[in-house]
């Protein structure tokens, strides 16, 4: 009789323990061991237990190659959440891991893959190749592509996060967590309301700071301090929570008609605006995406946008200025052109109204749309065409863990018809879907990758951007990690043709997840490593640093509502000399309004208390010493750039540490 030594490691998270039945089968190349029940004195399968257990076989079994496990209910249901299985051989010897990071959920059984990263073209075994097919059979038919609306990439076919498979749902700490913030903040700015006014405009822009309570913070008091003064808006068009907008103006648009005498006192001495466009100093934010968006009603009342154009000067001292701005697409008598030199609430107004745009652009295009869904494309490909076992799921599991919940929660909180952006935000309801649709035109898998983007909007010289610098920094880590991982198991382009699990992939994520985005450019096939290495940074750079980027600073820049507020309740401006303080405060956000926009942002921007940072993986999917040290270099890099983040920021009085990569979550998350 031939004994193994098994260890058996349960979730760490609440409630991955089991009382159910827990059996075990080795199944190995010259036959299968008992069946043995897992059953030591005392309590097994606790939570974070790893509990040892000796499984007998009448002959040798030669290479192990799969684990069974079988659940069966013990009186009451109590689902399992299972680490991993070890297997030594009789006599000692290198156990084997057989990774496994599974609900275990009613009577089931599953059968594990030790953990060696395999190719399709690596496995000979029939018993692996059925095991291989089996898995992306069951997965199939579990993760399923739909049109949540047309013009916008497919996600998964799920109507709540109720329907999702438990495996990819929050762990029981993060759901209450998650909806516990969300009552939180609503309760906190309920109370603020009801002892203000609901419903109710403010009466001057003081009033707003009587929604500092408990919710704030360093950058949002900041802000309400200093977003009056143009350098502040340059700077947030450069750091703030939309930092991929501003592009170099090498001519004016036609539909802009700003003239050298409008600018020249925004000007250095001694220049002409010609002469500045000339040498790369103007820059442009265009809003042209807002034009002809549908507007939301709230409370019975219509609320406004613009389409604004807002150029911009590198000032040699004053830094990055706004010197001219148009708050819609077509010039005329009724869409003046405001200027810093105009009455100081004309222009003040006018740079309101930019901000306001930019919240429905960052929320709904750079945040949700360019990482958010984006992300999920890849998540729901890689659970239905990649098995476990597969390097490129090994290297992308980590970085979609949660995606897919917080996306459902998104479209049925956030975005649906009587969701908060319907009740709060100018583009809720028909808007948001027209705005995204928008977006999904122009699209492109090139802006996805940093140094094709900063080049494609000549944004590589602008001083003091930080978001350039260490996305750049982030970029060339994520690449080298990639490519380190990837060259591992593909030595050959042809290794990378030839695998069809791999071609199945790319395919299902440009002929099902961006098929309706017409100018996306993604291939649906895999020519060699390189365009491979690419497209997986993308989507882990996308999912950890990108996003990163423009949700974790939103409650900083959108705290102090007149500095980002999410609607406005009159028109843009047609008579610069007829804007008043009174107009400025019926425009902006009223009562409730402002204290709905404080509470989701906080909620959706404060650091996560289960967050995993980037580089850090608490779940093994490999076990390879080569990968392992790959991650290593990948992680003293990571530190490597934190140090330079810390040192550089230092002594600044408004730091940019949004990409520190310790505050950097390996996946979309929140």
């Amino acid at each position: 009789m031939e004994e193994y030594n098994v260890t058996v490691a349960t979730g760490t998270s609440e409630y991955s323990g089991t009382n159910n039945y827990i059996y075990i089968t080795l199944v190995g190349e010259n036959g299968d061991s008992e069946r043995t029940t897992l059953d030591n004195p005392g309590l097994d399968f606790c939570r974070g237990a790893v509990d040892e257990y000796k499984v007998c076989s009448p002959a040798p079994l030669g290479r192990v190659l799969l684990v069974r496990l079988e659940k069966q209910r013990y009186w009451v249901e109590d689902n399992w959440f299972c680490r991993y299985v070890t297997v030594a051989p009789p006599g000692g010897g290198t156990a084997l891991t057989f990774p496994c990071y599974r609900w275990l959920i009613g009577n089931v059984k599953v059968e594990l893959r030790e953990g060696t990263a395999m190719r399709l073209s690596d496995d000979t075994s029939p018993q692996l190749l059925a095991h291989r097919k089996a898995e992306l059979q069951e997965r199939q038919a579990v993760y399923r592509w739909v049109a949540w609306a047309p013009g916008i990439p497919k996600c998964i076919d799920a109507k709540t996060e109720a329907d999702l498979h438990q495996d990819v749902r929050f762990d029981n700490e993060k759901r209450s967590d998650f909806e516990g913030s969300l009552h939180y903040a609503l309760l906190e700015l309920s109370l603020k309301k009801l002892a203000i006014r609901f419903g109710k405009s403010w009466d001057n822009l003081d009033d707003f700071k009587r929604c500092f309570w408990k919710l704030r913070s360093p950058i949002s008091e900041y802000c309400m301090e200093h977003w009056k003064e143009d350098s502040f808006f340059g700077y947030q068009c450069l750091n703030g929570s939309n930092p991929r907008m501003i592009q170099r103006c090498k001519k004016l648009p036609g539909n802009f008609p700003v003239s050298g005498d409008m600018v020249q006192g925004s000007l250095a001495p001694r220049t002409t605006l010609e002469k500045e466009l000339k040498v790369g100093n103007i820059y442009l934010v265009d809003y042209a995406i807002m034009d002809g968006v549908p507007t939301n009603v709230i409370r019975g009342k219509p609320q406004y946008i613009a389409a604004p154009l807002c150029l911009l000067y590198e000032h040699p001292d004053q830094g990055l200025i706004p010197i001219a701005i148009q708050l819609g697409q077509t010039p005329g008598l009724d869409t003046p052109i405001f200027l810093p030199k105009n009455p100081p609430l004309a222009w003040l107004l006018a740079k309101i109204w930019v901000r306001h745009s930019e919240f429905q652009v960052f929320q709904l295009l750079s945040h949700l749309l360019r990482t958010h869904l984006v992300v999920e494309v890849f998540c729901v490909s890689t659970l239905r065409q990649l098995p476990a076992v597969h390097p490129v799921y090994k290297l992308l599991a980590p970085h979609l863990r949660y995606t897919l919940e917080i996306n459902c929660r998104g479209r049925t909180q956030l975005l649906s018809a009587d969701g908060i952006f319907k009740r709060v935000v100018s583009t809720g309801g028909e808007g948001l879907l027209v705005l995204a649709q928008n977006e999904y035109k122009v699209l492109t898998y090139r802006s996805l990758q940093p140094y094709q983007d900063f080049q494609q909007r000549g944004a590589s010289k602008l001083r003091n951007y930080f978001y350039r610098e260490y996305s750049l920094m982030l970029w060339d880590a994520i690449h080298s990690f990639v490519s380190g991982m990837v060259s591992l198991y593909y030595h050959y382009d042809s290794d990378v043709v030839e695998d069809t699990e791999l071609q199945a992939w790319i395919k299902d994520i440009a002929d099902e997840g961006f098929v309706d985005v017409p100018r996306f450019g993604l291939a649906r096939e895999l020519h060699n490593k390189t365009e491979l290495i690419t497209l997986l940074s993308v989507a882990v750079f996308t999912s950890s640093a990108q996003h990163a980027a423009t949700n974790n600073g939103q409650f900083d820049w959108c705290a102090w509502v007149p500095n980002t507020p999410c609607t406005m309740r009159h028109p843009p401006p047609t008579d610069k000399d007829a804007v008043t303080m009174e107009m400025i405060m019926d425009t902006l956000p009223d009562v409730s309004q402002t204290c709905l926009e404080m509470a989701i942002t906080w909620h959706l921007g404060r650091p996560q208390p289960d967050a995993i940072p980037l580089g850090h993986y608490q779940e093994q999917y490999f076990t390879e010493s080569q990968a392992q040290e790959v991650i290593d270099k990948f992680r003293q890099e990571l530190k490597e750039i934190e140090e330079h983040i810390l040192t550089q920021n230092e002594g600044l009085e408004l730091p940019y540490l949004f990409l520190l990569p310790s505050r950097i979550e390996n996946s979309i998350t929140i």
